[in-house]
């Protein structure tokens, strides 16, 4: 979801409701802790630069049990971000705890909001000689010259 999706949802909405893919909620006291654009700059397994840039919201859950962020709230957090940071209409990433902080796509159902897990995957799969079936498990075969 980038951007300019949230904040046409959050006109809309009466609650900032978020839903993990197991059904579970984040507690409703949750805090929207930060909002930044993260820039990753890396090479793939093939050998090619990329540079990717995402807007990153960062979900806490606190103990201030009173809290409860209502949708204008987080439209002025975000009209803030865009002000101070030059923040872009870029793809969400919502950061979580879990066992460590978990990293979320973000998706929408008609009433709460979705963190959707991310997955891994091999940009190069020209190069790597991955067949389709496998390449979920390994990014590149013992015969590939990329890795």
């Amino acid at each position: 979801m980038k951007l300019s999706e949230i904040k046409k949802i959050l006109d809309t909405v009466e609650a900032v409701d978020f839903k993990l893919e197991n059904g579970t909620f984040v507690p409703e006291h949750f805090h929207v802790t930060e909002v930044g654009v993260i820039t990753k700059h890396f090479i793939d397994c093939g050998g090619t630069v990329r540079n990717e840039k995402v807007a990153n919201f960062q979900l806490w859950d606190a103990n201030d049990f009173e809290h409860r962020l209502k949708p204008k709230k987080l439209m002025n957090i975000i009209a803030l971000s865009e002000r101070k940071l030059g923040m872009e209409d870029l793809e969400i990433e919502v950061e979580y705890q879990s066992d460590t902080i978990g990293k979320y796509d973000l998706g929408f159902d008609g009433k709460n909001f979705l963190l959707l897990p991310k997955r891994t995957a091999c940009l190069a799969k020209e190069n790597c000689g991955v067949p389709e079936e496998q390449e979920k498990a390994v990014c590149c075969s013992s015969e590939s010259k990329c890795c």
